[in-house]
């Protein structure tokens, strides 16, 4: 990979899943927007070697990590999955539920 540049950007405001970081724009992270209609998840998944941040918008939802079950998120906060963790967000309102994910490989 070539150096990586400093650079700012507007937020990218798709309506469902949109890449913020990538190959290329960065050394190690990966990072997108995603955004939720009512009543719909991102998908059960998992962390792998990875550690991931979840910065929440807006709206209200749902963190459901294996083993340790359901925690309710909100615009305004955070929530951190460590490596080999199996997850799914849900939104769990009446409005779209938006968040933008950041993902690193763990050393």
């Amino acid at each position: 990979m070539s150096d990586p540049k400093s650079f700012v950007l507007a937020l990218p405001t798709a309506e469902d899943y949109i890449e913020i970081l990538g190959e290329g724009k960065s050394v190690a992270l990966h990072s997108g927007r995603v955004v939720l209609s009512p009543g719909k998840d991102c998908g059960q998944h998992s962390t792998g070697h990875h550690e991931e941040l979840i910065v929440v918008l807006s709206g209200v939802g749902e963190l459901e990590v294996t083993g340790i079950g359901r925690t309710k998120i909100r615009a305004g906060m955070v929530a951190y999955n460590p490596p080999q963790t199996e997850h799914n967000v849900f939104n769990t309102g009446s409005e779209p539920l938006a968040y933008v994910y950041v993902v690193a490989p763990t050393v």
